[in-house]
């Protein structure tokens, strides 16, 4: 053994070593001990050999992994830079075509100019490429036909995919990148609304194809896809003819659906790639009359073409291009119809998201921390969203009916009594009678929201139930479907005015959420036995992001039972809020309230309204609301009478959160939010500033001799996050720069609900309370980096925090502030 400085170990040694190291790669002292005494093949080897041996397994393992993840990264970047320069090559082809049509129009309006004046300036020859009002024959829709449709969609595809058809344009807010979703862009002047996309997946060919046919799986706002015709072509491709249902994304439109031609073919250079236009004009052939309810949409030759990656996974082109028929819609709903920006973040994106999740469970563990299977996860969140849908669109096929309004066409209820529906909501109370809810109510109503971002809004309905919900609906709600006790347990993100949120799960992107509320005080009194003192609620939460453009934003919950099974009865209800990009000023729909001349406000809401007319448009939303509710027949008038009221007083307080929540009634300058605008915040941070030069000698900011409005402004824009929290035996935050709102996930509106040791783990709080009272004698510390949690669960990574005491003009203890430096999500 050479004096102990080194040993050779037999292989059976190893063995037994690499045996405990699988189930325990950290050993203490005594479990070495024990190791020595359980095998006798290690008796001639001393416990600090031993412990030496498990440091450098630990060692390899960690350059194994770290390894691994640099030949993932290194092959993610090769195939990222092999994406950039094909679409190099596109653009400069592009660039070509476009500097030659320049001078063909200029030549040709040098000759119209010298020649006779004509009248008929149509006649002027333009480029094929926007020359779409030609009316062609009837196609030929036999098997020969379709063959020949199937080869000219796949030519026009890749044209858009690789080629110059399409003028692209890079999506805004979308960079590319090692770490991005992928290169996104979107259509500059064509016909109807297009985006493309080009990513790298880690799932072979076969397997993408596979998930983007199944297009219900991973596009929420599909409702169905029926394969009513498969033919099998020469070449060992398919032909299907494909009828697909959209839902209606608000109440304020129809629903769309499309007649399809789907090509599956394998390109000479081993490319996968599936196409697909709508099929119209046809003869000779199977056709699809019109559907009632629906609006006959039509998609251009679109697709995805899948290429096969070096060591592993694939390269997809997505392009999608529809013509939504935004004739069918009211005008002020047009731009969701007419946006390819809505398309991009809808459809094309939401394809990338779903490989890249799936790959991800793929190579992640199979089940999560709370028992489920990502599978089983996504799949509730699939439930929540289909449920909202179906709701919302209210399809008589599905058994719903529309009852009478009241007068007021302001809320719609509809009632679905069918067997399909009320599957599995039949269960039994604690104390062993049955629920006998035999129907189903639905109460739904939209809104045009002005000059509030929808990820604000969302948040804060998110975490303030308590101001638009109400305890007795959710007791007798349930009460409805039996929803006792749920054995959950968990780490709790936070706690909202009586409400606890549990995370369950989330999208790699972080995206879209799935958490646990459990609301708490829900029964009338201590001797209600129906009534429940707790109840749960699933909940999804999306669209969180204020800088995403284009981005729904969803908040959906539905009660859920003891079991929390995976197949558990829900009836999800909530909030769904979208953007709206036009710049032009539409009349609402009768059925459309409009915030900004509904409320009765004071003169700062006057002001709001007045002073911000320039940009109202630019901010304009439409938020759909849609609540569900289990009851017994013989109640339906009353039923319908509560869900009606409860319904209004949700737009009520809507509109109330909204109009404190617009950046336009709470300041006047640009890019600030809430009370940023107030002297109050002017003095406070003056009061940081000084105090931060006081304790530290340095100054916070460089420049701070201005005046206390561009301080506040300087403070507000600081790249690191600054937050301040009360002196008291339990800190609250009070204040916020823009840096902390976005590492906490919040608002300024939100931030006083959070406590200062909810957002720290274990370890940070041992660090936080050791140092605090040298924080109130000395007046700062220096906290070294760790781990800290946002509002919405989300880890979040700083190399250290500067703690400082604000004091005020009469040199008393105002605050604390801290200032998280170099923070990131992990």
């Amino acid at each position: 053994m050479d004096n102990g400085k080194y040993v050779r170990y037999t292989p059976e040694q190893v063995e037994a070593l690499e045996r405990l190291y699988h189930d325990c790669p950290k050993p203490s002292s005594i479990r070495r001990q024990q190791l020595i005494r359980e095998c006798p093949i290690l008796s001639n080897i001393e416990p600090k050999q031993i412990k030496v041996w498990f440091q450098n397994r630990r060692c390899r393992e960690k350059q194994r992994k770290e390894s691994s993840r640099l030949q993932a990264v290194n092959r993610k970047l090769t195939a990222m830079n092999k994406l950039l320069m094909e679409e190099n090559d596109r653009l400069q082809k592009q660039v070509s075509q476009l500097v030659y049509e320049n001078g063909y129009f200029r030549q040709h309006t040098q000759i119209t100019t010298q020649a006779t004046k004509d009248t008929n300036c149509e006649s002027v020859v333009t480029s094929g490429q926007h020359n779409l009002t030609t009316q062609h024959p009837p196609r030929d829709a036999s098997p020969a036909g379709l063959l020949s449709i199937a080869e000219e969609t796949l030519a026009e595809f890749l044209s858009k995919a690789t080629g110059t058809a399409v003028e692209w344009v890079q999506m805004p807010g979308m960079k590319p990148g090692p770490d991005s979703i992928g290169i996104v862009a979107i259509s500059h002047g064509c016909t109807g609304v297009a985006a493309r996309a080009c990513g790298l997946v880690g799932l072979e060919p076969t397997r993408v194809a596979e998930i983007l046919k199944d297009r219900p799986l991973w596009f929420r706002d599909c409702r169905a896809v029926d394969v009513l015709n498969v033919l099998p072509t020469a070449n060992g491709g398919t032909i299907e003819l494909l009828y697909m249902q959209l839902y209606a994304p608000t109440t304020l439109a129809p629903a769309r659906d499309f007649w399809l031609l789907r090509y599956t073919s394998v390109l000479e250079d081993g490319s996968l790639v599936i196409c697909e236009r709508s099929l119209k004009n046809t003869q000779n052939g199977p056709s699809m009359p019109p559907v009632q309810h629906f609006v006959r949409a039509e998609m251009l030759p679109s697709g995805y073409l899948i290429r096969p990656c070096e060591g592993g996974g694939s390269i997809i082109h997505i392009v999608d291009h529809m013509d939504l028929e935004p004739w069918s819609v009211p005008e002020v709903l047009r731009p969701l119809y007419e946006s390819s920006t809505v398309l991009a973040q809808k459809t094309t994106m939401a394809a990338l998201r779903h490989l890249r999740q799936i790959s991800h469970e793929v190579s992640q563990s199979n089940v999560t921390g709370w028992g489920r299977r990502p599978a089983a996860l996504r799949a509730l969140s699939q439930r929540l969203s289909r449920g909202f849908n179906e709701a919302l669109n209210g399809f008589t096929d599905e058994g719903w009916t529309t009852i009478s309004n009241d007068g007021v066409d302001d809320v719609t209820i509809l009632v679905n009594s069918s067997p399909d529906k009320l599957m599995g909501l039949n269960l039994s109370f604690a104390n062993g009678f049955p629920s006998v809810s035999n129907a189903v109510l639905c109460a739904k109503a939209s809104m045009l929201l002005q000059n509030v971002p929808p990820a604000i809004l969302l948040r804060f309905l998110r975490e303030h139930r308590s101001e638009w919900a109400d305890n007795n609906m959710d007791a007798y709600t349930a009460a409805a479907i039996k929803v006792g006790p749920c054995s959950l347990s968990g780490s709790c993100v936070g706690n909202f005015g009586g409400q606890v949120i549990l995370p369950l799960a989330h999208t790699i992107e972080h995206e879209e959420f799935l958490e646990v509320i459990k609301l708490e005080g829900i029964a009338h009194s201590p001797e209600d036995t129906i009534m429940p003192r707790e109840m749960f609620l699933l909940q999804l939460c999306s669209g969180m992001d204020e800088n995403a453009v284009g981005t729904c934003a969803e908040l959906i919950s539905a009660p859920i039972d003891a079991s929390f099974a995976d197949d558990a009865p829900l009836l999800p209800s909530g909030f769904r809020i979208i953007p709206l990009e036009s710049g032009k000023e539409a009349s609402s729909p009768n059925r459309t309230l409009d915030l900004a001349s509904s409320l009765d406000v004071g003169p700062s809401g006057n002001r709001a309204s007045n002073g911000s007319a320039g940009n109202s448009s630019c901010m304009r939303s439409v938020m759909t609301i849609a609540f569900e509710f289990a009851f017994e027949s013989h109640m339906q008038e009353h039923v319908t009478s509560m869900a009606r009221q409860y319904v209004r007083s949700i737009i009520s307080s809507v509109q109330r959160v909204a109009l404190a929540l617009s950046p336009s009634h709470l300041s006047s300058h640009a890019g600030l939010r809430s009370p940023l605008g107030t002297p109050e915040a002017q003095t406070l941070a003056h009061w940081i500033c000084n105090s931060y030069r006081c304790y530290l000698g340095v100054e916070l900011l460089k420049s701070n001799n201005e005046g206390n409005e561009s301080l506040l402004k300087s403070l507000w824009h600081h790249s690191d996050a600054i937050l301040c929290c009360t002196l008291k035996a339990l800190p609250v935050f009070t204040f916020s720069n823009q840096a902390g709102l976005d590492m906490l996930e919040t608002t300024l509106v939100a931030l006083q609900d959070i406590t200062l040791e909810k957002i720290f783990d274990d370890h940070g709080r041992k660090i936080l309370f050791s140092e605090f009272p040298q924080i109130i004698q000395q007046g700062f510390a220096c906290l070294q980096g760790g781990i800290c949690l946002s509002s919405m669960g989300r880890p979040v990574s700083y190399e250290r925090v500067v703690a400082w005491k604000v004091l005020n003009e009469e040199e008393n203890a105002h605050c604390i502030c801290f200032m998280f430096v170099n923070w990131s999500f992990v």
